[in-house]
């Protein structure tokens, strides 16, 4: 089941686009105040299914009573029918299905989980999983759409499935279509679009990728070098299962589109989590107006520019924290690729706008530099490692002997409930409440 905190931010996410006047060309969707979403019941669920190439069902509680709650609900509805709305045309439907008034649809379609979506797709059911908002919906389900592999032919094709580091992806090489490709295939589809697949038929393809005829390789996020599924050829099953083993990869990243089923799989109720912004500010030469004398220091300082730098110099305007630290995460994530007990998720706060505050508060952290701590995924406590030196981020080798801290028990989120002697065994660290610590001298001057 959700973690029940986790609900608490889904209501974030039920959000809609701000629809302002634009030139032609550029305008965001408005509701059209049409119904396009079923109330699904028994009477219409066999027609909608034959009907549409993708249903999308949303298995939801009786309308609730409280006015907030009905608020909540209304914008669910606004989001499905703003979805809806857009793919009009591409041959996908959706429909609402109540828990208590359509118990027995909901037992023959397999739905289970109140508050969630199910897909629909040939003889496949696809649990959506991520954020609730139009535009999340819309590029997931359009995904589902396309065919479950990916085709790689061209130069320009294998340049881009190699820049795909942040993506679970597995590459096979087959002689065509009527050949073991079609095991390969059926597999694809029990994970579509979760994980993204690539076939090739291409003979220079698979002499660049190093496959031989019938080969699969496995490619971890961030890593660098592939996994070869063992045997030739292989069954279905047998790459199902290797997918299955090895899909929580060591350094993953939290998206819209999957991020509740990321965030339900802890590690015995925890995650080790990371906070760091991906872009790269690079460096690029400062504007000639800078360097006019009417610029006091103290604003070329604020600017981390120095007097002696020139119009042809280069610079960076804010310091590169989060893709430098990024960066180490990469590295210690290849160093410790094969242990299974490690697994970091990575958070951009770019991608989540709406949730940066709400981190920020339950965390008690600054989010415009890079974190990593520990979380309980039951209450949301946690314990984060102390990086308030602004000059130095921790080395690969200071970073993997505070996971091996965590991995042992030695760090946990309960450590802000130790003793203070404990505490002083914990030197490096900070627990989430740390800043109101008292100090125990402070006690015995008022005895």
């Amino acid at each position: 089941m959700r973690r029940t905190w986790l609900w608490l931010l889904s209501g974030l996410f039920l959000h809609l686009v701000l629809f302002c006047g634009a030139e032609e060309g550029l305008e965001f969707p408005n509701f059209d105040g049409r119904d396009r979403v079923l109330d699904v019941s028994e009477r219409n669920y066999k027609k909608a299914l034959k009907r549409y190439d993708l249903l999308c069902l949303f298995y939801h509680e009786p309308l609730p009573a409280s006015k907030g709650l009905q608020k909540r609900f209304q914008m669910t509805e606004l989001v499905l029918e703003l979805t809806a709305q857009v793919l009009e045309n591409r041959g996908i439907g959706f429909g609402m299905v109540d828990s208590q008034k359509d118990a027995k649809v909901a037992r023959k379609l397999g739905l289970e989980e109140v508050g969630s979506l199910y897909v629909f797709k040939d003889d496949r059911v696809i649990e959506f999983d991520g954020e609730l908002s139009a535009d999340t919906l819309v590029e997931f389900l359009l995904d589902v759409l396309e065919d479950p592999v990916e085709m790689l032919n061209t130069a320009m094709e294998l340049r881009a499935f190699e820049r795909m580091e942040e993506d679970i992806r597995l590459i096979g090489y087959f002689k065509g279509e009527d050949s073991y490709y079609k095991a390969f295939q059926e597999a694809s589809e029990r994970f579509q679009p979760y994980i993204k697949f690539f076939a090739t038929f291409d003979k220079s393809v698979a002499k660049h990728l190093s496959l031989k005829m019938n080969e699969v390789n496995f490619y971890e996020p961030f890593m660098e070098e592939p996994a070869i599924l063992p045997g030739r050829p292989l069954s279905e099953m047998d790459i199902v299962e290797f997918v299955n083993q090895h899909r929580r990869a060591t350094l993953r990243k939290l998206r819209a589109e999957n991020m509740f089923e990321t965030w339900e799989d802890d590690m015995d109720g925890i995650h080790i989590v990371a906070f760091a912004e991906e872009e790269d500010p690079g460096l690029f030469p400062p504007p000639p107006f800078l360097f006019c004398s009417c610029f006091p220091p103290l604003f070329l300082q604020r600017l981390n520019l120095s007097s002696g730098y020139s119009s042809s110099s280069s610079f960076v305007l804010s310091p590169p924290d989060g893709y430098e630290f990024l960066e180490i995460l990469k590295d210690v994530a290849r160093d410790n690729t094969n242990n299974p007990e490690l697994s970091i998720v990575w958070i951009d706060p770019d991608d989540f706008p709406l949730l940066t505050t709400y981190w920020e508060k339950t965390f008690k952290l600054d989010l415009f530099r890079p974190q990593i701590g520990v979380v309980n995924v039951t209450d949301a406590d946690s314990v984060w490692l102390d990086m308030s030196n602004d000059e130095d981020l921790p080395t690969p080798e200071e970073l993997e002997d505070w996971i091996e801290d965590v991995l042992s028990g030695r760090v946990n989120t309960e450590d802000d409930d130790e003793p203070a002697d404990d505490q002083e065994d914990l030197d490096g660290y900070a627990p989430e409440d740390s800043s109101e610590s008292h100090d125990p001298d402070e006690e015995d001057g008022d005895d």
